[in-house]
């Protein structure tokens, strides 16, 4: 696995075409439809490689999802806490509501729930992206918004949770009130100094 880390070359076109094969896979078939065979025609590389490198299905699920780690997000800044969180909790709702990406990130959640490697990478995925929006709740801390002890993962998980429960579990609509509405409870919930 080591010459997949190479920034460039021969395995790093590999990897990205092997991919988006997989992203393409997974948004056309989801989980339980997906082949090595599919994705080593459609990357144009030989299953071998596929298998050699990858291991199946589940490792190029976590591959894809290592890759999509350290992607940057379009993480708002208005100034105001409420307006950032509610931001942040749209960017949730809307990336499952995208015709191209909802059905490659429904997939991935689906795939973490058959696949203990692809559960690990989506949760390192998850991570990184809570990470990344855990910004604007340390704007606001710094800007004497909230208090500052306030665990400011804490307040991403809990401002999102609502839209994947809608989403995943009661298989429910996500309006855009219904994301205010979660990302305000848990601005609320940091303001109690519940999420310390």
């Amino acid at each position: 696995m080591e010459s997949l880390k190479r920034p460039g070359g021969r395995s790093a076109r590999v990897r990205d075409a092997v991919r988006q094969a997989t992203l393409a896979e997974l948004a056309e078939h989801g989980y339980g439809g997906m082949t090595v065979e599919a994705i080593a025609a459609r990357s144009g590389v030989h299953k071998t490689t596929v298998y050699r490198r990858w291991r199946g299905v589940e490792g190029l699920i976590a591959d894809a999802l290592d890759l999509a780690r350290d992607e940057p997000w379009p993480i708002p800044d208005t100034g105001s806490v409420q307006q950032d969180l509610r931001g942040v909790v749209a960017l949730v709702g809307t990336g499952f509501a995208d015709p191209a990406q909802g059905p490659v990130a429904s997939a991935f959640i689906a795939a973490a729930m058959q696949s203990a490697e692809a559960a690990a990478a989506l949760r390192g995925f998850l991570t990184a992206r809570n990470e990344q929006a855990a910004v604007v709740v340390r704007r606001a801390v710094e800007r004497g918004e909230l208090p500052s002890d306030t665990d400011a993962l804490e307040v991403i998980r809990a401002a999102v949770a609502p839209v994947y429960y809608r989403l995943f579990i009661t298989h429910e609509p996500v309006s855009t009130r219904d994301a205010e509405r979660a990302a305000d409870a848990a601005l609320a919930a940091a303001r109690a100094r519940v999420l310390t």
